[in-house]
Protein backbone atom coordinates (compact mmCIF):
# COMPACT_ATOMS: atom_id res chain seq x y z
CA UNK A 1 0.00 0.00 0.00
CA UNK A 2 1.38 3.35 -0.98
CA UNK A 3 1.09 6.49 1.09
CA UNK A 4 -1.37 7.86 -1.47
CA UNK A 5 -3.65 4.84 -1.00
CA UNK A 6 -3.42 5.14 2.77
CA UNK A 7 -4.36 8.82 2.61
CA UNK A 8 -7.24 8.01 0.28
CA UNK A 9 -8.58 5.39 2.72
CA UNK A 10 -8.18 7.85 5.58
CA UNK A 11 -10.07 10.49 3.60
CA UNK A 12 -12.84 7.98 2.88
CA UNK A 13 -12.92 7.02 6.57
CA UNK A 14 -13.33 10.64 7.68
CA UNK A 15 -15.99 11.30 5.04
CA UNK A 16 -17.97 8.22 6.10
CA UNK A 17 -17.74 9.24 9.76
CA UNK A 18 -18.92 12.75 8.88
CA UNK A 19 -21.84 11.38 6.87
CA UNK A 20 -22.83 8.94 9.61
CA UNK A 21 -22.65 11.44 12.47
CA UNK A 22 -23.80 14.51 10.55
CA UNK A 23 -27.58 14.18 10.75
CA UNK A 24 -27.62 13.46 14.48
CA UNK A 25 -25.20 16.25 15.31
CA UNK A 26 -27.10 18.69 13.09
CA UNK A 27 -30.39 17.87 14.82
CA UNK A 28 -28.79 18.29 18.26
CA UNK A 29 -27.32 21.67 17.29
CA UNK A 30 -30.55 22.97 15.77
CA UNK A 31 -32.68 21.86 18.72
CA UNK A 32 -30.09 23.27 21.14
CA UNK A 33 -30.15 26.64 19.40
CA UNK A 34 -33.95 26.75 19.39
CA UNK A 35 -34.08 25.90 23.09
CA UNK A 36 -31.42 28.50 23.85
CA UNK A 37 -33.47 31.15 22.07
CA UNK A 38 -36.61 30.16 23.98
CA UNK A 39 -34.71 30.14 27.28
CA UNK A 40 -33.24 33.56 26.55
CA UNK A 41 -36.65 34.95 25.68
CA UNK A 42 -38.36 33.51 28.76
CA UNK A 43 -35.35 33.85 31.09
CA UNK A 44 -35.73 30.25 32.23
CA UNK A 45 -32.17 29.00 32.64
CA UNK A 46 -32.66 25.44 33.79
CA UNK A 47 -30.37 22.83 32.26
CA UNK A 48 -32.91 20.05 32.54
CA UNK A 49 -35.29 22.00 30.31
CA UNK A 50 -32.71 21.86 27.51
CA UNK A 51 -31.70 18.22 28.01
CA UNK A 52 -35.01 16.43 27.49
CA UNK A 53 -35.95 17.93 24.10
CA UNK A 54 -32.41 17.48 22.78
CA UNK A 55 -32.33 13.87 23.94
CA UNK A 56 -35.69 13.14 22.31
CA UNK A 57 -34.62 14.86 19.09
CA UNK A 58 -31.38 12.87 18.95
CA UNK A 59 -33.25 9.60 19.52
CA UNK A 60 -35.73 10.54 16.78
CA UNK A 61 -32.86 11.40 14.42
CA UNK A 62 -31.18 8.08 15.17
CA UNK A 63 -34.39 6.17 14.51
CA UNK A 64 -35.05 8.09 11.29
CA UNK A 65 -31.52 7.96 9.88
CA UNK A 66 -30.36 4.71 11.48
CA UNK A 67 -30.94 2.42 8.49
CA UNK A 68 -29.18 4.85 6.16
CA UNK A 69 -26.26 5.24 8.58
CA UNK A 70 -25.95 1.47 8.90
CA UNK A 71 -25.96 1.12 5.11
CA UNK A 72 -23.17 3.71 4.75
CA UNK A 73 -21.05 2.08 7.45
CA UNK A 74 -21.64 -1.37 5.95
CA UNK A 75 -20.65 -0.10 2.51
CA UNK A 76 -17.42 1.34 3.90
CA UNK A 77 -16.60 -1.79 5.90
CA UNK A 78 -17.23 -4.00 2.87
CA UNK A 79 -14.93 -1.81 0.78
CA UNK A 80 -12.19 -2.03 3.42
CA UNK A 81 -12.36 -5.80 3.69
CA UNK A 82 -12.51 -6.18 -0.08
CA UNK A 83 -9.39 -4.02 -0.42
CA UNK A 84 -7.63 -5.99 2.30
CA UNK A 85 -8.42 -9.20 0.44
CA UNK A 86 -6.77 -7.83 -2.72
CA UNK A 87 -3.50 -7.01 -0.95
Amino acid sequence: MTSFQALEWFRLLLWTALLAAGPVVAVAVIVGLLIAIVQAATQVNDQTVAFAPKALAVVAALVASGPWMLAELTKFTTAVFTALGRM
